[in-house]
């Protein structure tokens, strides 16, 4: 659970500090996706499992939380795997 909590907090670091010209994914939310991070997790990642990514990245404490419309700065499917990786999660 260490290394989820540890995760989290590296997601979140990466969605506010990586600079413009950086590697990244930059997705604009919809209004749709409000109550739905599952939705922004399959538009980006193609794999809904991954909401927790987006829940950080946003800045969500909870995912009763409603998702603004903003833009987000994501890590790459590659760079989210790494991340997972040297974190020991998967």
């Amino acid at each position: 659970m260490l290394n989820h909590a540890l995760l989290f907090r590296r997601l979140r670091q990466f969605a506010t500090e990586t600079p413009s010209w950086a590697t990244a994914i930059r997705y604009y939310t919809k209004p749709d996706e409000r109550f739905d991070l599952t939705l922004v997790a399959r538009r980006v990642y193609n794999l809904p499992n991954e909401w927790p990514v987006i829940m950080a990245s946003a800045g969500l404490q909870s995912v009763d939380e409603p998702l603004n419309e903003q833009l987000l700065v994501l890590p790459t499917l590659a760079q989210l795997q790494t991340l997972k990786r040297e974190l020991g999660v998967i």
